[in-house]
């Protein structure tokens, strides 16, 4: 389980994602577990890197968003002497794990730019007191002056680096402040030698998960890589067309779900926001060209409940905890996988069933081509050139879509997952040979000058403006493919251009060309075969959801364990929850999560012996949300309680 050192190679001697080991701690672990944080078990691995801190040993964990990187850290430091340090980029991200935290009973502070001095200083005397079993704060307070007085002052249980792969240049968010971080046991003169340091983050490939071992010098740390694969969360790859009237059949066949729509610019962020606002959906937009008062407060109204729909660019989420995201779509296509898995992950961080919707085309890749090659040298453009391609392999492929998706951090996958489109409804594959042949024609016959639509136009025979001007109207291909309709010739083209056998600039106005693979297409030395689209579920029809066969209506807590859930008590809990938050001035989810409103409506608890077997129910939610909780299941029960 453990590596040879800290710059040994990430490979299948790590730890196993499994909790078969026999506990390091016993069942006190098992038992504070339930008692701090509400939890019935641990997830996997939990419990062993957990017993690796609190024996003082370093460790590395790569686990997937929603894993439950977050207990790895905050359980040790209720165990060993002293407070636990942890540092985080985000100063969102660290204010929900405090809420959180205190909602737990589970003392801890943030320490940060947002915070006023005189609360510093007062915080910072508290935790010279001990009253913290957690302190969060940025590395670029650790080291400076007063950061570094205080840490040098306190007992340490432990340094937790949270988004660990900021620190590596190899990663998709590379922050130079957290290099300091490789000075941290020397910053403090030997003093915390033997304080373990435990990384984590939710995505790095092999090659940054090394990178972030040799960067923080962790002396031979056990090597944690969880199953990245998310069985809560449905994937699925839609057509780009009429994206629009796609989001909002979905979001009408799921009333109130919340969730995010990730686009590639700020002027089609604002697009799709005021076309949402316009049909009465309560959403905001995120992203760099607004302020940073209105980013905060959008981003808040979302975390809070204000809002439903968060519509954004990639500058949005990775300080989210939202744990009940439902949804995340893609509008536009993702730049590479990496960043694809960290944004849809941050959909069903509770365990329960969310999706995943990605609308492509093919033309996106010009675009994204285009700012590729504004990248200053030839190396980086290559290697993002290599990530677009993965990208469209996984768009592409007609098989299980969790292949690709893992096999980019270097997890072997089977196939047949059973939460994506091509698993659960195998694509069909037709013969578009004699089509193609027909769309290369054309290309060449225009003279390769053209983009995709004019060629449309030529082999439709279309009347218009340009082709007349051209003269493209007495070519031979003209009017060829009159039968055939628009979307379909338009899919015809991906296809080919996703095989290479057709090409598309990457400029403004991109043009198509014919490459060497064109020429057997052409002759009739190869054929073509394409993945029929699939109807979407138009209004009021079936949902993608539903014809997985999962809902989220039924799936209570991770797993696939189906139970009967009385949904009008589960909305009069979520009333509840809402005013509850509202009067403590946090997020819903601090209070308790879907997940557990799920549970209390599927097991109707009346008293409080019957509460605490709720999942995410400790001695301190017992006692602070018990009565409270039970008395609305009693009434509802005796028919007493109106609707939420």
């Amino acid at each position: 389980m453990t590596m040879d050192g800290p710059t040994a190679p990430i490979d299948g001697s790590i730890a196993n994602d499994t909790n078969d080991a026999p506990s390091h701690a016993g069942d006190s672990l098992d038992a504070m577990l339930k008692d701090r944080f509400g939890h019935e078990s641990f997830r996997p691995m939990q419990r062993d890197i957990i017993a690796d801190a609190i024996a003082g040993r370093d460790a590395f964990v790569l686990m997937p968003t929603g894993g439950g990187k977050s207990l790895c850290y905050q359980m040790p430091p209720l165990v060993r002497t002293g407070a636990a340090v942890v540092i985080s980029p985000l100063i969102s991200l660290m204010q929900d794990q405090h809420s959180a935290l205190e909602a737990n009973g589970i003392h801890s502070t943030v320490l940060n730019s947002a915070i006023d001095p005189d609360e510093i200083r007062s915080r910072e005397a508290a935790a010279l007191r001990g009253a913290y079993d957690l302190i969060y704060m940025s590395p670029e307070r650790l080291f400076a002056g007063a950061g570094r007085w205080l840490v040098d002052q306190l007992d340490i249980a432990m340094f937790a680096i949270d988004e660990a792969h900021c620190i590596s240049e190899w990663g998709h968010d590379f922050r130079p402040d957290y290099r300091m971080l490789s000075q941290l046991r020397e910053h403090f003169g030997g003093k915390f030698q033997s304080v373990p340091i435990m990384a984590l983050t939710a995505t790095a490939t092999l090659r940054v998960a090394d990178d972030i071992v040799e960067q923080l010098r962790l002396r031979d740390p056990t090597v944690y890589r969880g199953d990245f694969e998310r069985k809560n969360l449905f994937y699925q790859v839609r057509p780009k067309q009429d994206t629009f009237g796609q989001i909002m059949d979905y979001l009408r066949e799921h009333p109130g779900a919340e969730g995010i729509i990730y686009c590639l610019s700020r002027k089609r962020t604002e697009q799709i926001t005021a076309k949402l606002q316009d049909q009465g959906v309560a959403a905001l937009p995120y992203h760099a060209g607004l302020t940073s008062d209105v980013r905060k407060r959008n981003q808040h109204d979302f975390v809070y409940g204000g809002t439903t729909v968060m519509v954004a660019t990639i500058a949005f989420g990775m300080g989210i905890d939202k744990p009940d995201v439902r949804f995340v779509m893609h509008a536009d296509l993702p730049r590479h996988l990496e960043g694809y898995y960290q944004e849809s992950g941050r959909a069903g961080r509770d365990g329960l069933h969310a999706d995943c919707i990605l609308f492509f085309s093919a033309g996106d890749r010009g675009r994204i081509e285009f700012f590729i090659r504004q990248k200053e040298t030839e190396a980086e453009q290559q290697r993002a050139f290599r990530q677009l391609d993965q990208v469209f392999d996984y768009a592409y492929t007609t098989g299980c879509r969790c292949v690709p998706l893992l096999k980019y951090f270097g997890q072997a996958h089977a196939g047949d997952c059973g939460h994506c489109d091509n698993c659960t409804k195998p694509p069909v594959m037709v013969d578009v040979t004699d089509e193609a042949r027909k769309f290369l024609s054309a290309v060449a016959r225009t003279e390769q000058r053209f983009g995709i639509g004019h060629v449309i136009d030529v082999l439709r025979g279309s009347d218009t403006e340009k082709v007349s001007r051209w003269g493209h109207h007495d070519l031979s291909v003209f009017n060829i493919g009159a039968d055939v309709p628009a979307a379909q010739w338009r899919r015809i083209a991906q296809t080919l251009i996703a095989l290479g056998q057709l090409a598309q600039s990457a400029d403004e106005y991109p043009t198509v060309h014919l490459t060497a693979s064109s020429r057997p297409v052409l002759h009739g030395e190869e054929k073509v075969i394409m993945a029929q689209p699939r109807a979407q579920p138009r209004r009021g029809g079936a949902s993608r959801r539903a014809s997985a066969g999962a809902s989220s209506n039924q799936t209570v807590g991770a797993g696939n364990l189906e139970l009967s859930v009385d949904d009008q008590l589960f909305e009069k809990l979520r009333g509840l929850r809402r005013q509850l938050a509202s009067e403590k001035a946090v997020p819903p989810y601090v209070v308790f999560s879907d997940a557990s409103l799920k549970h209390m409506a599927q097991t109707k608890p009346v008293d409080l012996d019957q509460f605490i077997a709720v999942k995410g129910v400790g001695t301190h939610k017992l006692r602070q949300y018990g009565p409270v909780f039970t008395q609305l299941i009693a009434e509802h029960g005796a028919g007493l309680v109106g609707g939420a």
